[in-house]
């Protein structure tokens, strides 16, 4: 049959293959802008117009596109290269961070501009979370993408020399906005072959046999590899500079599964379909093997064990209790401490599985390039990583590869959050295009994220907290479990993490915890935003508020008189880290805007009548890099054209950078950024860069930048001295040339210069940072929110959040992590859940079953920054890209309390939990129970609420609150019944219970 199909008004007759989708369609033909995210037409990433409508040209078929004119994000702008007024405006406001959404975003705001005044227009652009609600942005937080529809500039353009602390917009901003930034897989390459994985249907098993036959008939079909062709060699897939931080417990391809969705075998092939086709092919027959998905009873004597044979020799803990490591530690003795208190407060707290949900999914490309001298090839892996340096290092090792025939590049990574902290593609890759000497490509479905990739890890916390009457805290005693999965990647890491700071930052002699991380027979989990101090606290910020709601003490004033100061050791019962300080101190000012915020807040009056209103805090501190070393380098090169170049290593995938690197660069060298260009993340560019994890962008590879063009800066005034007979300190370095008392030399000539005397040294520097000393970060959240009684609808009336960032690099940028942070942990807190059946299997492998937070869930948050400067950080800078995430949940499940007097103590607080919750504790009331529900405390009258709660009793009224436990009482789970039914699967049996299922959304 004849096709024709325009496209950004040009013209293509090749017909699509039976069964395509329009996105394949177009990316085939170069359109990259067009992004893959969901495959399911969830996050609208595929956004593009067909005859002026916006459709999901994942979910439309190419072969209806037939006769039609279609516009990509490629096409907006003018033939002459004029921004469409779209596009101009989310560069103006920067409505992106890692800029995978942006494309969809742009394109159904384009659709929407253009019915403006139209009889189509049925005012959606008033009504943005209806617009927007077959779009997803993972990062932003989308206040900065109202703003960009809305046409609210935030971008300056500072004078030479003063980028720091401006709103500069970031480097790759236009190509974001045209569809021309070139992400993992925006890149042809010829002949290249694709890869899919046979995945495991059982939780544990052994592979008796596999047989191939049948799979490489499949036409196209080029290979089949199995545990028979893939190394011995265990590695752990988590990347850390010092791989010791992690059990080996890992194999390319291994004869033993250990959960649903563990690769089996790998198909190579010409086509997709064709490696589809071949993994249904693959006959494997399995040893069925005993089972464990809860981490209590992986720990139990006679469970399953997961990883028999291995042992301490590749650093697991205990083998034979499943455990991949533990820690213990004691300051003072808490049983004295206990015995000291007046109230004493004890609970479990569990958090679940979260997805990290980047829309850019896992994948990379690997291929073979000449090299330079032309003795040969080398495989070059193009990877969606946070980790290249770290990446190249194990692949070396596990192929033994020499360094410099191996180059890993990572192009615009579509966000990451700690998932890309792994190396979950590229070996099987590499061990495919060594096999092959062929490009191969290996792209997850969206599924595939969820029961391929890792999660967060789940925690289950027992806190136990003693203070005296007058709120000094005596004991802090924690027990911790947390599920890594079937491989420790990560695990023994985040559980050291989770119990660091979260104890540090309150003062109490005596302290304990023992904290396990324990394999079970589920997905894995591994590094996520916080690194375990969200889960913990959790825990922690709940027990505090309970505490001194129990105590009579204004929560906020209860931490006060409990949390380190400026100068004060940082105790924690796992061992001092000897090299972090507090070398700025703003958790002070952090309070200060919570009070400040509670004695004008008028809120409460937004809420509908007969509403539940509350208010709640919760506080964190973080370490601004991660223990034992974290280093960078950095080079800074005057070029020909008396420009600047930036070398650095750290990949940029939203987290902001790129920009500041370059900002700190102008500032050193008195220049604008616009004469400066940056090459990165990528492992020709410099000596070495741990990755872009641990918030270290700013700390540690900006250090090393501001190093490097600091020591620029003095050889190119030194050598324009020698050049022009000048004394050094009269010559000054300006934006484009050196003024020597008069003489002007541009960069140019000093550049020609150099080159004449063999003087190249002079004209570049390098810069090294390892990450040590470090410093802390604070952050506070503030939430009202307005319960409905009778549905369990949750809405947040107002959100405020406190950060000390140091100096604030770019303002608009670090207002944007925070945000992101937020949102990002409001979809935790409130309906995010990667859901396992009893045999471990996943069940919520697709955004509509998974639940991401939208347009419509999340609010406009207040972003506060404090007025501190550290003495560690480059140019007084501290770091925010994880800190923001970890105060948002206790904060609302907080003020969840003060509205409800429930102290919830599992995440996610979905709807039907709030209401199942709420109308228990009405039945247990009219039938005369006196039981405590879950910490609400004892019945009383509403008049005796304790001071600082300032929560409204709403007309219905509340049919109990707390009052302060007397002297010497024990409140908890030994001294009271608990109700379990809060935490447990919504009753159907009701209407009100059907309609609190049927939605968890906390509106704007």
């Amino acid at each position: 049959m004849s096709f024709d199909i325009e496209v950004n008004n040009q013209r293509f007759e090749a017909e699509p293959r039976a069964g395509q989708c329009l996105r394949t369609y177009l990316r085939e033909r170069g359109w990259f802008g067009v992004k893959k995210g969901c495959d399911q037409g969830d996050c609208g990433a595929c956004t593009v117009h067909v005859d002026g409508e916006p459709v999901h040209s994942c979910l439309y078929p190419a072969v209806r596109a037939e006769g039609r004119s279609v516009t990509t994000v490629e096409g907006l702008a003018s033939p002459e290269g004029e921004l469409h007024p779209v596009q101009r405006k989310f560069l103006d406001a920067q409505g992106f961070q890692c800029g995978f959404c942006t494309a969809g975003f742009l394109m159904t705001t384009a659709a929407l501009e253009a019915e403006r005044g139209t009889e189509h227009d049925d005012g959606k652009l008033a009504d943005l979370p209806r617009a927007f609600k077959g779009n997803i942005c993972r990062c932003t937080g989308y206040r900065a993408i109202e703003d960009a529809v809305r046409g609210v500039r935030h971008t300056e353009r500072p004078c030479a020399g003063k980028a720091v602390g401006k709103s500069l917009g970031a480097p790759a901003g236009p190509q974001v906005v045209t569809g021309t930034a070139r992400y993992t897989f925006d890149v042809e390459v010829p002949g290249l072959l694709h890869l899919k994985l046979l995945r495991s249907p059982h939780p544990h098993a052994r592979i008796v046999s596999i047989d191939t036959t049948e799979a490489l008939r499949v036409p196209g079909v080029r290979a089949v590899l199995t545990h028979h062709d893939a190394p011995d060699t265990l590695y752990s897939s988590a990347r850390h500079e010092h791989p010791t931080e992690d059990p080996d417990d890992t194999r390319v391809l291994d004869d033993t599964v250990r959960y649903v969705g563990q690769r089996v075998a790998a198909v190579v092939a010409d086509s997709e379909q064709a490696a589809e086709e071949g993994c249904r092919r693959v006959e494997v027959v399995y040893e069925q093997l005993p089972y464990v998905v809860d981490p209590e009873k992986a720990m139990a004597p006679g469970a399953p064990v997961i990883h028999a044979g291995k042992g301490s020799e590749v650093r697991i803990a205990r083998v034979e209790n499943n455990v991949a490591g533990e820690v213990h530690g004691e300051i003072g003795c808490v049983a004295d401490g206990f015995a000291e208190a007046d109230v004493i407060y004890e609970e479990t707290f569990r958090t679940q599985r979260v997805q990290h949900a980047s829309l850019e999914t896992h994948g990379c490309v690997a291929y073979f390039e000449p090299k330079e001298d032309g003795t040969g090839e080398r495989l070059t892996v193009r990877s969606s990583t946070q980790t290249p340096f770290l990446t190249r290092r194990a692949l070396c090792a596990l192929y033994g590869l020499p360094e410099d025939e191996v180059r890993v590049v990572a192009g615009r990574v579509g966000g990451g959050f700690g998932g890309k902290q792994e190396m979950l593609t590229e070996d099987i890759v590499t061990l495919a295009a060594l096999k092959l000497r062929r490009p191969v490509k290996l792209e997850y479905t969206r599924a595939e994220q969820f029961y391929g990739a890792t999660t967060r890890h789940p925690f289950t916390i027992g806190i136990k907290v003693g203070a005296r009457a007058d709120g000094i805290l005596t004991a802090i005693q924690m027990r911790v479990v947390s599920n890594t999965g079937a491989y420790g990647n990560h695990g023994p890491a985040v559980m050291f993490h989770s119990v660091g700071e979260s104890f540090a930052v309150y003062r109490a002699p005596h302290k304990k915890v023992d904290a396990f991380s324990v394999y079970t027979n589920v997905v894995p989990a591994g590094a996520f935003r916080g690194y375990g101090l969200g889960q913990v606290t959790f825990a922690v910020e709940s027990v505090m508020d309970e505490l001194a709601r129990r105590l009579g003490i204004d929560p906020l004033v209860f931490r006060e008189k409990n949390i380190i100061g400026p100068g004060e050791p940082m105790h924690s019962p796992i061992g001092e880290e000897e090299d972090l300080h507090i070398a700025s101190y703003g958790l002070d000012q952090c309070l200060d805007v919570v009070r400040n915020t509670l004695a004008e807040d008028e809120s409460s009056a937004k809420a509908p009548e007969g509403w539940l209103v509350g208010q709640g805090t919760a506080m964190a501190m973080i370490a601004t890099g991660p223990p034992g070393g974290h280093y960078a380098d950095a080079r800074v090169s005057l070029l020909s054209d008396g420009t600047y170049d930036i070398a650095v290593g750290t990949a940029e995938f939203g987290n902001g950078t790129t920009t500041v690197h370059k900002q700190i660069t102008a500032g050193a060298l008195n220049t604008t950024e616009d004469r400066l260009t940056i090459r990165q993340s990528d492992t020709d560019v410099v000596r070495h860069d741990t990755g872009a994890f641990g918030s270290a962008g700013t700390v540690v590879a900006g250090k090393a930048v501001l190093l490097a063009a600091g020591s620029l800066a003095e050889r190119l005034r030194t050598f324009a001295a020698r050049h022009t007979g000048v004394a050094r300190h009269l010559c000054v370095l300006g934006a484009e040339a050196v003024d020597c008392a008069g003489r002007v030399v541009t960069l140019k000539e000093l550049h020609e210069a150099a080159v004449a005397a063999g003087a190249e040294e002079e004209i570049a520097a390098d810069g090294h940072w390892g990450g040590s000393p470090r410093s802390v970060a604070f952050n506070a959240q503030w939430f009202r929110l307005a319960v409905d009684p009778g549905s369990g609808e949750i809405r947040i009336l107002r959100s405020v959040h406190a950060a000390d960032a140091g100096k604030v690099m770019n303002p608009m940028q670090c207002r944007g992590q925070v945000e992101g942070g937020v949102a990002q942990a409001l979809g935790a807190t409130l309906f995010e859940n990667v859901r396992v059946d009893d045999r471990g299997e996943v069940t919520t492998a697709a955004f509509r079953r998974y639940r991401l937070p939208q347009y419509a869930d999340v609010p406009r948050t207040e972003v506060h920054f404090m007025e501190t400067t550290d003495a560690i950080g480059p140019l007084g800078a501290k770091s925010m890209s994880e800190s923001p995430f970890n105060p948002v949940g206790p904060a609302f499940a907080n003020a969840l309390r003060d509205a409800t007097g429930i102290r919830f103590t599992e995440m996610p607080v979905t709807r039907d939990r709030v209401w199942l919750a709420m109308d228990q504790r009405r039945r247990a009331l009219r039938g005369g129970a006196r039981r405590r529900l879950i910490g609400t405390g004892r019945p009383c009258d509403s008049a005796t609420r304790p001071p600082g709660t300032s929560g409204a009793v709403p007309s219905r009224g509340r049919p109990d609150c707390d009052t302060p436990a007397p002297p010497r009482t024990r409140a908890g789970p030994g001294s009271c019944t608990r109700w379990r039914a809060a935490t447990s699967a919504p009753c159907s049996r009701t209407a009100a219970a059907r309609r609190a299922a049927a939605g968890n959304r906390a509106r704007r």
